[in-house]
């Protein structure tokens, strides 16, 4: 494949945007890590343990929906460097809490935070990159994910019998990359030509003022809905084993505790390499070709698990196929696919709406799912199976009617220009 080489500015344009998925991800996984401790350490009843649990996810789909919105209006570049410096504040106030209601107010400011850094990241890589190498940038902001995953999680690992301290230390760390990460973004240079003519370089990122009314157009609903099809159907499977799959282990599978953490981690260094892997050929044919083989692999894997009822060697095929899939088959080909097919005018809130709407489901399905594995495991497993090949049949459209419709890049906006990146040469993306 001959692909054009993508320069180092860009990649650390992309870095700096992908720390978004990276935090998001940390904070959702670090609360549920240290969740145990919180409630002894503040004397936490069940309710207040429930409502934090609940409260990340809402507030980050609240952000998601208001951030993409506020991006759009008033310039994703400001948008995009004060967000992060949010997040930060909000990160420090979990990690020095002293009860649990201080607690709760870090984790508002920080879910909020979060979910109106996702959209709004996503829109300021898109809008830098050159067409031939967007669905690599774009891409690559999911091994940022992986990360934020595998650093709360192995860090929950070393430090589990140290209490509050532990727990200081795994939202303490992600308080301090992100004052690195504002730090960075505030120092993102413009392009030179770009500097010398803007008026106002600070607010030169547009759109700016986007009318909502462009966002009930069909060049924008057909696309947002689409993706919003393949995002909230794969995502029901996804959240629900990235919540709940040590807990199913145990309480379905008869794992012992340790046994289902040891499991999860495992597999965590094949998510990684694999998303590095999709990265690879994000801006080829071979994206879209091997989602259609990733797709069927990773409903075979839900078909495994709802067949033997969740037994433990049923799951950890599943967890096998699943791993090896997933990367090929997921969040990634939305990020992706967003980007391609979404108009650049109202990226920010129209993908703010899909994540926003997504996570919203994902929480209150995470309401119901204990007691429905308690119920019937087998209808649980059946029920994701079913959600899992209506997304492959929403990513399959989105290949075949949408990625071939979608315009080539036009020119970065002034304010997103990256210096020394070189400017963007329209082509159209890959089929």
């Amino acid at each position: 494949m001959a692909e054009q080489p993508i320069p180092k500015q860009l990649w650390k344009a992309a870095a700096l945007s992908g720390m978004a998925s990276y935090l998001d991800a940390g904070l959702i996984v670090s609360i549920s890590v240290n969740l145990a401790i919180y409630r002894d350490s503040y004397d936490m009843g069940v309710w207040m343990a429930g409502a934090i649990s609940a409260i990340v996810t809402i507030c980050i789909a609240v952000g998601s929906l208001v951030g993409g919105r506020l991006a759009d209006m008033f310039g994703r570049r400001r948008v995009y460097n004060w967000d992060i410096f949010c997040f930060a504040l909000g990160a420090l106030v979990i990690t020095l809490a002293p009860d649990d209601i201080t607690l709760l107010i870090g984790v508002l400011v920080a879910g909020l935070a979060a979910g109106a850094d996702l959209p709004t990241s996503l829109a300021v890589v898109s809008d830098a990159a050159p067409a031939p190498a967007r669905g690599r940038l774009v891409a690559f902001t999911q091994v940022m994910w992986m990360l934020g995953i595998t650093v709360a999680i192995f860090l929950g690992f070393v430090l589990s019998t140290t209490g509050m301290t532990g727990a200081r230390i795994i939202t303490g760390q992600l308080a301090l990359a992100a004052l690195v990460t504002w730090h960075l973004r505030s120092k993102l240079k413009l392009a030179p030509e770009q500097q010398a003519s803007a008026v106002e370089p600070e607010d030169a990122a547009v759109p700016r003022g986007v009318a909502l009314k462009n966002v009930w157009t069909r060049a924008a609903l057909l696309p947002m809905a689409a993706t919003f099809a393949f995002y909230v159907t794969w995502g029901l499977g996804a959240n629900t084993f990235g919540q709940f799959g040590t807990y199913l282990l145990v309480t379905v599978s008869d794992a012992s505790q340790s046994l289902a953490t040891g499991i999860n981690l495992a597999f965590i260094p094949i998510g990684v390499l694999l998303t590095i892997a999709f990265v690879r050929v994000a801006d080829s044919p071979l994206r879209d070709r091997l989602f259609y083989v990733a797709a069927a692999v990773q409903i075979l894997a839900f078909v495994i698990a709802s067949l033997t009822a969740g037994a433990l060697v049923g799951m950890l095929v599943f967890f096998v196929l699943y791993q090896l899939s997933n990367p090929f088959a997921g969040e990634a080909n939305y990020k992706v696919w967003s980007q391609l097919t979404l108009p650049a005018d109202t990226r920010g809130t129209t993908q703010g709406l899909t994540y926003a709407l997504s996570r919203g489901v994902f929480a209150v399905a995470a309401f119901f799912t204990p007691a429905l594995a308690d119920h019937s495991p087998a209808v649980l497993l059946w029920s994701i199976t079913v959600c899992m090949a209506l997304s492959a049949g929403a990513g399959a459209f989105i290949i075949r009617v949408l990625v071939p419709r979608a315009p080539a890049a036009a020119p970065a906006p002034a304010g997103l220009r990256i210096a020394g990146a070189g400017a963007p040469k329209p082509t159209s993306p890959a089929p």
